[in-house]
């Protein structure tokens, strides 16, 4: 072989990335997990119960960083422009990686392009709750009554454009009824009224609920699937609404170009956490029922979930205030 063959191979070795021996090396210092909403929140309460055992797994310490704000996209569009060295994580939920997006204007990050898929964390369903004193005492004489009296009956969620919204839009296309849409800023706020009869209806997850259902303070109707929580209510199939299985999910997502060994690094932890018994009842405490799966199967559920929600905000006409 000629000298500068040699030279060129060398080059050529010298150019080529360290993807093993960084992988190897990974991780040297602390992790940060970005949650895109409040503290305090579902979401935040969620990520900060199963850091624990993702530290343990990596070895490493793992931090929760709080970046809030419009609708999920400002802590979303950190992550995406973060550093692709496995040590800047984000959460990503059917509201900022499947809605928010479609809403919000001018949002820095695209859903598929921006991220690399580590995995998915679990899915919630959706509650269909009612103010106690509303007639109404199973689905199909909700959807009776709405019928029968178009824009009545009302229905909050916990901010325009977010996931509550939508699929109370949902449902008055799946029932053909005209219910009348009242936001809120948060889930708190929607409750009270809805408790204090000033509104009718509400879609919501099972663990936000589940002390004021169990209360008799609200009453639940249905929900999108079987949640641990909410054994005693049924589905939206088994109340005779086939079809409506809208849920909300959680997965952990790194910034796009992070190195495939370090993604499966935590993509490993992250399923070894979700298969924890303690952590598998604390997800069910949350309403949240776990998820196990590759990244490849995780950057599936996007690609299928991204344009279904774009569908849906087309179709409903919804945009943020």
């Amino acid at each position: 072989m000629k000298r500068s063959s040699f030279l060129l191979l060398g080059a050529a070795a010298l150019c080529a990335p360290a993807f093993p021996a960084f992988a190897d090396a990974y991780p040297a210092r602390p992790i940060t997990i970005v949650v895109p909403f409040p503290a305090g929140g579902g979401t935040d309460a969620l990520i900060r119960s199963l850091a624990p055992a993702l530290s343990q797994e990596l070895r490493q310490t793992v931090l929760i960083d709080n970046k809030a704000g419009a609708a999920g996209t400002i802590g979303s569009a950190a992550v995406a422009h973060a550093a692709p060295d496995g040590y800047t994580l984000g959460v990503a939920t059917t509201s900022t990686h499947a809605v928010a997006v479609t809403v919000v204007k001018g949002a820095r990050y695209d859903p598929l392009r921006s991220f690399a898929p580590v995995g998915l964390i679990g899915f919630s369903p959706y509650v269909l709750v009612a103010r106690p004193t509303l007639p109404a005492k199973t689905l199909a004489e909700l959807i009776r009554d709405a019928k029968a009296a178009p824009g009545r009956l009302t229905f909050a969620s916990v901010g325009q454009g977010s996931l509550s919204h939508l699929i109370g839009e949902q449902f008055k296309q799946a029932t053909r009824t005209d219910l009348i849409h009242i936001p809120y800023k948060g889930a708190s706020p929607a409750q009270t009224e809805l408790m204090g009869g000033q509104v009718d209806l509400l879609f919501d997850n099972p663990a936000t609920l589940v002390q004021q259902i169990r209360g008799g303070r609200i009453k639940a109707l249905a929900q999108t699937q079987r949640s641990a929580l909410l054994p005693e209510v049924p589905t939206f199939k088994e109340a005779g609404l086939p079809g409506f299985e809208s849920q909300l999910w959680y997965g952990l997502v790194a910034p796009a170009g992070t190195p495939p060994a370090v993604v499966q690094k935590l993509s490993d932890a992250l399923r070894k956490a979700l298969t924890n018994r303690a952590n598998v009842a604390m997800l069910q405490s949350n309403g949240v029922a776990p998820a196990e799966g590759t990244p490849a199967q995780f950057a599936a559920t996007l690609s299928q979930q991204v344009p279904y929600w774009a569908n849906v905000v087309k179709t409903s006409g919804v945009v943020m205030e």
